[in-house]
């Protein structure tokens, strides 16, 4: 079942260790993710593939009461990074590519699953697919997409 109290797992990973400290900085130095992400909850890391959720806040709005589109995408960017560290990297790299598809929407109130996966973490380039859907309900998609980073350097 997911949190709805910003619990935590029951196991915690290196990886999930790794992850949260990892977004920890970043958030530190980024006021658009500490806006719109500031309340995120990183559940679960294992190599290759986080778990997150995140609550709808107006903030998170657009001007029909649903969850805006560039919240969706922001969280594309952000979900391709943490599947990145989440392989231990301690620099996620630069963005060369974000896809995103609406599929449905969500409202003030409603708990969304982030999953990142990192499909592929090559020398200088990583791939990764990510799905946010209504929390407990794999089928009730909102918006999947990929994000390819430059990891070189």
């Amino acid at each position: 079942m997911p949190p709805t109290d910003g619990s935590t797992p029951n196991t915690i990973t290196a990886e999930l260790e790794h992850v949260r400290r990892y977004w920890a900085n970043m958030k530190s130095n980024s006021p658009v993710y500490t806006f719109l992400l500031g309340n995120i909850n990183i559940f679960s890391a294992i190599k290759g593939q986080i778990i997150a959720y995140l609550k709808v806040l107006p903030v998170h709005l657009n001007s029909k009461k649903t969850l805006h589109g560039v919240v969706s995408s922001c969280i594309m960017d952000w979900a391709g990074g943490m599947a990145i560290a989440s392989t231990g990297l301690d620099n996620t790299g630069l963005s060369t590519d974000i896809h995103t598809t609406f599929v449905s929407t969500a409202k003030e109130g409603d708990l969304l699953e982030i999953e990142g996966k990192a499909s592929k973490v090559g020398a200088s380039l990583a791939f990764t697919t990510i799905e946010i859907r209504h929390a407990g309900e794999r089928e009730n998609v909102v918006a999947h997409g990929t994000h390819t980073k430059y990891i070189k350097g």
